[in-house]
Order: structure tokens, then C-alpha cells, then sequence
């Protein structure tokens, strides 16, 4: 018999990058963070970055929200993740205002 694979926090090496701004919830909303990513408020290793542009662990996001630009890291990327285990997703590198 055959078993189902579980894909709860199931890891891969790289996802979109709206994607990975909804589940790490930087961004509480999918649509928002492709809206957000299309505006071109986020880059990704220094460059602007659109809502498809893949990101992977170890890739540095500046993202413009307001007059504020937080900058993170990636620390893993996973397809799903729990509330509690989302900011371990990412390490805050600096917010600064603008």
C-alpha cells in the first residue's frame, strides 16, 4: 500500500518570491505581495525584483514599505509553515527610514 507524502513544511530549495513573502508573512497577503513586488518595492541581492523572481536561502530582500526599508535574509524557504515557526524563516538585517 502506498503512503501519501506529507507536504506540511515540506522544504525545497527555491520558491517565487511572493510566495515566499506570504508564508514567511512579511506581507500578510499573497496578492499584495505580488503587488508590492510588481511596484518594484522589493529587491532581491540588489536587484529589483518581480513577483516570479525566484529566492532561495541565503538570498538578501530589501523591501520599501512606506518611508521604512526593511532588509532581511533568508534563512529557508519552506511550501507551508505554522504561525510560531514563520519568522524563522528570515533574520532581520536592518530597518531604516527614508
Amino acid at each position: 500500500m502506498k503512503r501519501k507524502a506529507n507536504l506540511t513544511n515540506k522544504r525545497s530549495d527555491w520558491m517565487r518570491l511572493d510566495k515566499f513573502l506570504k508564508v514567511s508573512r512579511l506581507i500578510k497577503r499573497r496578492t499584495l505581495a505580488k503587488e508590492v513586488s510588481d511596484q518594484g518595492r522589493v529587491t532581491v541581492n540588489g536587484q529589483v525584483a518581480k513577483a516570479g523572481t525566484t529566492v532561495k536561502a541565503g538570498d538578501e530582500l530589501a523591501i520599501r514599505f512606506g518611508q521604512k526599508i526593511v532588509t532581511v535574509k533568508i534563512n529557508d524557504v519552506r511550501d507551508t509553515t505554522r504561525k510560531e515557526e514563520a519568522a524563522e524563516m528570515y533574520t532581520i538585517v536592518k530597518e531604516e527610514s527614508v
